[in-house]
Protein backbone atom coordinates (compact mmCIF):
# COMPACT_ATOMS: atom_id res chain seq x y z
CA UNK A 1 0.00 0.00 0.00
CA UNK A 2 3.07 2.73 1.18
CA UNK A 3 5.16 1.88 -1.90
CA UNK A 4 2.02 2.23 -4.48
CA UNK A 5 1.12 5.76 -2.59
CA UNK A 6 4.72 6.41 -3.05
CA UNK A 7 4.68 5.16 -6.62
CA UNK A 8 1.59 7.04 -7.67
CA UNK A 9 2.60 10.55 -5.87
CA UNK A 10 5.85 10.35 -7.51
CA UNK A 11 5.04 8.96 -11.32
CA UNK A 12 2.12 11.98 -10.92
CA UNK A 13 4.19 14.83 -9.12
CA UNK A 14 3.84 17.15 -12.32
CA UNK A 15 0.25 16.89 -11.97
CA UNK A 16 -0.14 16.98 -8.26
CA UNK A 17 2.19 20.01 -7.92
CA UNK A 18 0.49 21.86 -10.63
CA UNK A 19 -3.28 21.36 -8.84
CA UNK A 20 -1.96 21.91 -5.52
CA UNK A 21 -0.62 25.28 -7.19
CA UNK A 22 -3.88 26.65 -8.34
CA UNK A 23 -5.32 25.24 -4.87
CA UNK A 24 -3.12 27.49 -2.52
CA UNK A 25 -3.53 29.91 -4.70
CA UNK A 26 -7.44 30.00 -4.26
CA UNK A 27 -6.53 28.97 -0.27
CA UNK A 28 -3.82 31.90 0.26
CA UNK A 29 -4.35 35.28 1.04
CA UNK A 30 -1.54 37.28 0.82
CA UNK A 31 -1.75 40.88 -0.28
CA UNK A 32 -1.39 40.46 -4.02
CA UNK A 33 -4.24 40.49 -6.33
CA UNK A 34 -5.43 37.01 -7.30
CA UNK A 35 -3.45 36.28 -10.36
CA UNK A 36 -0.38 37.36 -8.63
CA UNK A 37 -1.11 34.96 -6.17
CA UNK A 38 -1.40 32.30 -8.81
CA UNK A 39 1.68 33.54 -10.81
CA UNK A 40 3.47 32.92 -7.49
CA UNK A 41 2.23 29.68 -6.28
CA UNK A 42 2.57 27.92 -10.42
CA UNK A 43 6.27 29.35 -10.20
CA UNK A 44 7.15 27.63 -7.08
CA UNK A 45 5.23 24.58 -7.14
CA UNK A 46 4.31 23.79 -10.65
CA UNK A 47 7.46 25.51 -12.18
CA UNK A 48 9.90 25.24 -9.81
CA UNK A 49 9.79 22.35 -8.06
CA UNK A 50 8.50 20.18 -11.28
CA UNK A 51 11.65 21.44 -12.62
CA UNK A 52 13.83 20.44 -10.66
CA UNK A 53 12.66 17.02 -9.59
CA UNK A 54 12.48 17.10 -13.82
CA UNK A 55 16.17 17.93 -13.75
CA UNK A 56 17.00 15.71 -11.68
CA UNK A 57 15.54 13.15 -13.49
CA UNK A 58 17.12 14.13 -16.63
CA UNK A 59 20.63 14.42 -15.20
CA UNK A 60 21.49 11.23 -12.52
CA UNK A 61 18.49 9.05 -14.29
CA UNK A 62 18.89 9.55 -17.87
CA UNK A 63 17.87 6.14 -18.52
CA UNK A 64 14.38 6.18 -16.47
CA UNK A 65 13.75 9.55 -17.69
CA UNK A 66 14.65 8.58 -21.58
CA UNK A 67 12.55 5.55 -21.26
CA UNK A 68 9.06 7.26 -19.59
CA UNK A 69 9.59 9.80 -22.32
CA UNK A 70 10.05 7.00 -25.32
CA UNK A 71 13.76 8.34 -26.27
CA UNK A 72 16.54 6.49 -26.22
CA UNK A 73 18.93 8.29 -23.78
CA UNK A 74 21.92 11.18 -25.21
CA UNK A 75 23.98 13.45 -24.59
CA UNK A 76 21.56 16.07 -24.45
CA UNK A 77 19.63 14.69 -21.84
CA UNK A 78 22.22 16.15 -19.36
CA UNK A 79 21.73 19.20 -20.97
CA UNK A 80 17.95 18.97 -20.85
CA UNK A 81 18.53 18.38 -17.47
CA UNK A 82 20.35 21.76 -15.98
CA UNK A 83 17.92 23.56 -17.71
CA UNK A 84 14.69 22.17 -16.16
CA UNK A 85 17.32 22.46 -13.00
CA UNK A 86 17.88 26.03 -13.67
CA UNK A 87 14.48 27.09 -14.04
CA UNK A 88 13.22 25.37 -11.77
CA UNK A 89 15.60 26.73 -9.14
CA UNK A 90 15.50 30.13 -10.55
CA UNK A 91 11.43 29.82 -10.17
CA UNK A 92 11.03 28.57 -6.39
CA UNK A 93 13.34 32.13 -6.08
CA UNK A 94 10.51 34.15 -7.64
CA UNK A 95 7.80 33.00 -5.72
CA UNK A 96 9.05 36.04 -2.90
CA UNK A 97 10.25 38.13 -5.81
CA UNK A 98 8.75 41.24 -7.16
CA UNK A 99 6.06 40.39 -10.08
CA UNK A 100 9.21 42.43 -12.79
CA UNK A 101 11.54 39.32 -11.72
CA UNK A 102 8.64 36.72 -11.74
CA UNK A 103 7.36 37.89 -15.30
CA UNK A 104 10.86 37.15 -16.40
CA UNK A 105 10.98 33.85 -15.32
CA UNK A 106 7.50 33.03 -16.67
CA UNK A 107 8.53 34.35 -19.81
CA UNK A 108 11.25 32.02 -20.21
CA UNK A 109 9.36 28.83 -18.76
CA UNK A 110 6.15 30.66 -21.14
CA UNK A 111 8.72 29.68 -24.09
CA UNK A 112 10.54 26.90 -23.08
CA UNK A 113 6.70 24.92 -22.44
CA UNK A 114 5.40 25.93 -26.30
CA UNK A 115 9.31 24.98 -27.73
CA UNK A 116 8.69 21.53 -25.43
CA UNK A 117 5.04 21.35 -26.58
CA UNK A 118 6.34 21.77 -30.43
CA UNK A 119 9.19 18.79 -29.88
CA UNK A 120 6.49 16.61 -27.96
CA UNK A 121 4.12 16.66 -30.85
CA UNK A 122 6.75 16.08 -33.69
CA UNK A 123 8.21 13.26 -31.75
CA UNK A 124 4.38 12.00 -31.38
CA UNK A 125 3.50 12.69 -35.12
CA UNK A 126 7.10 12.16 -37.10
CA UNK A 127 8.48 9.04 -35.08
CA UNK A 128 5.14 7.57 -33.60
CA UNK A 129 6.36 7.88 -29.79
CA UNK A 130 3.48 8.38 -27.88
CA UNK A 131 4.94 7.20 -24.56
CA UNK A 132 2.71 8.73 -21.50
CA UNK A 133 5.41 11.12 -20.87
CA UNK A 134 5.76 12.11 -24.76
CA UNK A 135 2.16 12.61 -25.32
CA UNK A 136 -0.10 12.25 -22.45
CA UNK A 137 -1.11 13.73 -18.94
CA UNK A 138 2.75 15.72 -18.76
CA UNK A 139 1.91 17.02 -22.39
CA UNK A 140 -0.92 18.31 -21.15
CA UNK A 141 -0.13 19.98 -18.04
CA UNK A 142 2.91 21.67 -20.38
CA UNK A 143 0.47 23.18 -22.61
CA UNK A 144 -1.80 23.97 -19.60
CA UNK A 145 1.19 25.87 -18.06
CA UNK A 146 2.50 27.61 -20.64
CA UNK A 147 -1.75 29.06 -20.77
CA UNK A 148 -1.98 29.53 -17.75
CA UNK A 149 1.17 31.74 -17.08
CA UNK A 150 0.58 33.44 -20.00
CA UNK A 151 -3.04 34.15 -18.72
CA UNK A 152 -2.31 35.19 -15.29
CA UNK A 153 1.29 37.44 -16.48
CA UNK A 154 -1.57 39.76 -18.58
CA UNK A 155 -3.99 40.05 -15.42
CA UNK A 156 -1.60 40.74 -13.17
CA UNK A 157 0.32 43.40 -15.23
CA UNK A 158 -3.33 44.99 -16.17
CA UNK A 159 -3.96 44.85 -12.36
CA UNK A 160 -1.30 46.92 -11.78
CA UNK A 161 -1.40 50.96 -11.47
CA UNK A 162 0.89 52.52 -13.89
CA UNK A 163 3.16 53.90 -11.03
CA UNK A 164 3.64 50.23 -9.84
CA UNK A 165 4.12 49.00 -13.55
CA UNK A 166 7.42 50.55 -13.66
CA UNK A 167 10.21 47.67 -13.89
CA UNK A 168 12.66 50.05 -13.54
CA UNK A 169 13.97 51.09 -10.11
CA UNK A 170 12.66 55.01 -9.01
CA UNK A 171 16.17 55.88 -8.59
CA UNK A 172 16.68 55.93 -11.82
CA UNK A 173 13.37 57.66 -13.31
Amino acid sequence: MIAETIKFVLTNLPLILFVLAIALGYLTRRPEAAAERYLAWLLLLSVGIDGIWAGIFHVFFPGIASAQIGWTPSPFEFEIGVADMALGIVAVIAFWRSLSFQSAIALYAILFYVGVTIGHFQQAFAKGDYSPDNFGALLVITMARAILLTLLLDAAWRGKKPSEGSARPSSLD
